[in-house]
């Protein structure tokens, strides 16, 4: 187990984002829904596919108490408007969801703040310590390799679970069209990740996502995976070798996830990051919802400046 020596207790929530304020934030691209709450050193949560910002219900309560906590709905997702994906599908890329994010920081008042992100929002974590260094204290990235690496080592057992990077990239409006015969089927099917179960979900988690999950939504997640072997790939590429994130980097991964079970994770972070730690933890693709008090210690310790206790061996 993770020693959670001196790590307050999770809160117990009555609710999902219990005590956060709902605000919207215009920036230049988009329209984006946030949750705000706590005092302290900024944190932005960025959540990933399918999802929407309650993806972080467990833990964002209690990182309050230390943090000014802010959680969005990235464009195209959740109650975030879905803007064009233009015709070279750069409206989705890692980089406009980051702009939409530092434009939502901007607002709020924080020139510097730390990222934690999940799948598809570990990505957009990823590309905004590229691109604005000097602006991310901290990155924690939950359940992924890079993209780039990803991309470049394609393996038979990866292809066979991450089927949906391909499928959902074809050209419009093919996925859209099929996905949307039955919406309701898809979700749970996707979020049944390797039959871990549903029960990993609060009911009314998955009202939301279910809710959520229109055919405005899903169009927008395909610009987004369309982006992904396209514009966002090319940027990786002119990067690898020359950029890396200079800030400190906490990577967590699923021992039961697709990332656990098929990439050498700390190896393919070392070819990015300057000052990088990281492990496994007993779960699968969706940490934050299935070991919170886990994702909770980490990042406790993580974003207060803390040497991160792994898990004993």
């Amino acid at each position: 187990m993770l020693t959670t020596v001196d790590v307050p207790p999770l809160v117990q929530s009555k609710s999902l984002m219990e005590g956060f304020e709902r605000r919207r934030i215009k920036t230049r691209g988009a329209e984006i829904n946030v949750a705000i709450a706590g005092s302290g050193p900024p944190l932005l949560l960025i959540h990933g596919n399918p999802l929407t910002l309650v993806s972080w219900h467990k833990v964002a309560p209690s990182l309050a108490r230390d943090f000014t906590v802010v959680a969005i709905d990235m464009r195209g997702y959740g109650d975030s408007s879905k803007p064009d994906g233009l015709e070279d599908h750069s409206g989705y890329s890692f980089r406009a969801i980051g702009q939409d994010a530092f434009e939502v920081m901007d607002q709020l008042g924080f020139d510097k703040f730390a990222i934690a992100g999940h799948d598809r929002g570990a990505r957009v974590g990823f590309r905004m310590a590229l691109d604005k260094p000097e602006r991310i204290t901290r990155y924690c990235a939950l359940d992924i390799v890079p993209t780039h690496h990803v991309l470049n080592n394609i393996t038979l057992g990866w292809a066979s679970e991450s089927y949906h990077w391909f499928f959902m990239a074809q050209k419009a409006p093919f996925p859209e069209k099929l996905l949307g015969a039955d919406l309701d089927y898809y979700m749970r099917y996707k979020l049944n990740k390797k039959g871990v179960g549903l029960e990993i979900f609060t009911k009314e988690a998955m009202d939301e996502y279910v809710r959520c999950a229109t055919p405005e939504q899903i169009h927008a997640v395909c610009e987004d995976y369309r982006a992904t072997i396209t514009v966002d790939l090319e940027m990786d590429t002119a990067d690898f070798g020359k950029k890396t994130i200079s800030c400190p980097t906490l990577v967590l991964w699923g021992s039961n996830s697709h990332c656990g079970r098929h990439f050498k994770v700390i190896k393919a972070w070392s070819e990015w990051c300057d000052d990088l730690q990281g492990f496994a933890i007993p779960t699968g693709h969706y940490p934050a919802e299935h070991r919170p008090d886990l994702v909770y210690a980490a990042f406790w310790q993580f974003f207060r400046g803390e040497k991160v206790k792994t898990p004993a061996a």
